[in-house]
């Protein structure tokens, strides 16, 4: 699976402000058609940005190997 580069989050969030601004133009024109496919965008740049975050706030605790004691 590919991940989203977490350093790639402020370029998708500008993203996906401009595809809210460009939703709420082609509603307010009546653009329906164009509003459905900018709204599917929409939800793949909420998705990675959702993906990235997630990944940037989990941890792996890997514990320490057991070390035997000589006798």
């Amino acid at each position: 699976m590919h991940w989203p580069d977490p350093a790639q989050r402020p370029r998708i969030a500008e993203i996906r402000d401009n595809l809210i601004a460009r939703i709420a133009e082609a509603e307010r024109e009546g653009w329906l058609g164009e509003a459905e496919g900018l709204k599917i965008s929409l939800a793949g740049a909420n998705d990675k940005l959702a993906q990235i975050d997630r990944r940037s706030r989990t941890t792996v605790e890997l514990g320490s190997p057991a070390v035997p004691v000589a006798r």
